[in-house]
């Protein structure tokens, strides 16, 4: 035990099996489609997966939820029916039922090894059925449990829209000269810089040849249709000349003489004026970045970040996912991205190398200390002061003062299944626990980078021992690192819950910290709630026997 407890300077990663013992990730239809309300989900699968969506999300069946089972039978298995016209009149019926903006195919493992083309079959259909159709992976084979939802974004993130080619060459260019340089824009510049040229030159033989001009007015219509900002008022004796954006303004008497000018440079000029107002009215909104957040939260929280960053002086510019399917938000070159959960690291990558976006490298908002340090890196970034973080980090703390009395010095062991350990380890960490072990089905180091800088950050802080942190770890060896060590709480998938009770081993189930609304400042007490309610139980069961006098405070004993 001693060994195991040995304080480490660094974080240390170890990787045992390889395999994922974790809750299924299809499970992600289950919060997915009711955050994007236009949408319907098909998962595509056997008996089983439909039996484990209906059975551990609970849904009644009177309810009508926006997801579907395509159960595949035997002759679909044995490829005796047509896989294609399966789906279509699947989707045809949805169609018709529903009319969803958007059908996201959710593949499992069987599509997996019978080697279904999903993503070979769906721009057909999309074309036949008018509907778009997003195919997302989430076999249980090759991801974790709360991966199912990275799929998913990862693929709708291909969807999002961009903007023009030329708008966005315009949007780059300023971001560095302030200068709009591409092709299209000064073929059109010169174009005009040409014809103004020609304009004054021909100024020079208007007033010889006004006599066979048969209206005084066509130079000046010409120049009219030309620039739009130039306008001529007739009066009785006079005309005039008038400047609405970048001409000046020049009156011009009743014989109808233009303003005459034999220098090129009062064309040259009015070209780079012209130039220069149009950068201005187009670029102007361009220039600044913007920001869009990914990872699916309840609206109520996506509300409570988005004006935790108002109050520092920084708009949202969308969500991926989106409320509704029409609404993802516009992604380019100029666009910074930022995670709010650290299973996300497949649609990092998307939107960095696919739509070149730039990733913001920051600690998840979870926790009163995650949140802090996540608004912080956002502020960075955009060269802001951060305003009373320090503050409402201690506002927070001082209230959540109740629970922290009850886990301060206790410990936990993660034995992973939702990828949102370290974030949680962290957390508990600054509360005053101690965690032995973070087990996790995957880790992506570049993506929680500053995660782990963070963690290794506050068990400095606190003074204790960093954890150790195994991915995919070996369940049998996790037994007897927890026999061995004896924590205080134990955060599990559902599978080894009962097992360990049954063994005297107070549990926690990881999944609920997935379903619940752990983000921001203001929810970081569900946090301890759901680590304190095993805690507590125990507390009650200590005073019942008590009162009743009984040796033992355990109902069962340690089987180990």
């Amino acid at each position: 035990m001693t060994i195991l407890l040995e304080e480490k300077e660094k974080l240390t990663f170890e990787c045992e099996t390889g395999n994922y013992h974790t809750f299924c990730p299809i499970s992600c239809v289950s919060w997915l489609y009711q955050k994007i309300e236009d949408s319907f989900f098909l998962v595509i699968g056997t008996k089983t997966c439909g039996y484990f969506l209906q059975n551990a999300l609970g849904v009644m069946i009177f309810a009508e939820p926006r997801y579907a089972m395509a159960e595949l039978e035997e002759s679909d298995i044995s490829a005796k029916l047509n896989d294609y016209k399966e789906l279509k009149r699947l989707c045809f019926q949805i169609k018709e039922d529903r009319n969803p903006s958007v059908i996201v195919w959710i593949g499992t493992c069987t599509t997996e090894i019978i080697k279904m083309d999903l993503e070979g079959m769906a721009p057909e259909l999309e074309r036949e059925l008018g509907i778009p159709i997003v195919v997302a992976r989430a076999n249980g084979l090759d991801y974790a449990f709360t991966q199912g939802e990275d799929t998913v974004l990862a693929a709708m993130a291909q969807r999002c829209p961009s903007l023009p080619l030329k708008v966005e060459e315009k949007s780059q260019n300023s971001l560095f000269n302030q200068s709009s340089n591409s092709p299209e824009n000064l073929k059109t510049l010169n174009t005009k810089k040409d014809t103004f040229q020609n304009s004054t030159e021909n100024s020079k033989t208007f007033s010889a040849e006004k006599k066979k001009t048969q209206n005084p007015f066509e130079f000046f219509k010409s120049l009219e249709e030309f620039f739009p900002s130039f306008s001529i008022q007739n009066n009785k004796k006079e005309t005039t000349l008038s400047k609405n954006s970048f001409v000046p303004f020049v009156e011009v008497e009743k014989n109808m003489y233009p303003l005459e000018s034999s220098e090129n440079s009062k064309a040259e000029s009015f070209y780079h004026l012209l130039r220069e107002g149009e950068q201005t009215n187009q670029n102007s909104e361009l220039v600044k970045p913007k920001l869009v957040l990914f990872g699916s939260l309840p609206n109520t929280v996506a509300t409570q970040l988005k004006l935790e960053l108002n109050r520092q002086g920084i708009e949202i510019s969308g969500w991926l996912p989106s409320t509704r399917y029409s609404d993802l938000p516009i992604l380019d070159t100029n666009t910074y991205v930022c995670g709010v959960n650290p299973f996300l690291s497949r649609t990092a990558t998307t939107l960095m190398r696919r739509r070149k976006c730039k990733l913001i490298s920051a600690p998840f908002p979870i926790g009163p200390d995650g949140t802090k340090a996540w608004i912080e890196k956002i502020c960075s970034i955009y060269g802001k002061k951060p305003i009373g973080l320090e503050e409402r980090e201690t506002k927070i703390w001082e209230g959540l003062e109740d629970s922290l009395k009850l886990v301060r010095g206790k410990s936990v062991f993660f034995m992973g299944d939702n990828l949102l350990e370290i974030s949680l380890a962290r957390f508990l960490i600054r509360c005053g626990m101690i965690v032995y072990e973070i087990g996790i089905p995957y880790l992506d180091q570049r993506f929680q980078a500053a995660e782990l800088a963070l963690l290794e950050k506050t068990c400095f802080e606190m003074n204790v021992p960093v954890p150790r942190i195994v991915e995919k770890p070996d369940n049998y060896y996790q037994i007897s690192r927890i026999r061995e060590l004896q924590p205080d709480l134990v955060i599990t998938g559902m599978a080894h819950a009962n097992p360990l009770e049954a063994r005297n081993i107070t549990t926690k189930w990881s999944v609920e910290f997935t379903f619940a609304q752990i983000h921001g400042f203001t929810n970081a007490r569900e946090i301890l709630d759901l680590v304190t309610r095993p805690l507590r139980r125990n507390q009650n069961i200590n005073s019942f026997s008590e009162f009743f006098g009984s040796t033992t405070s355990t109902f069962v004993q340690n089987q180990f």
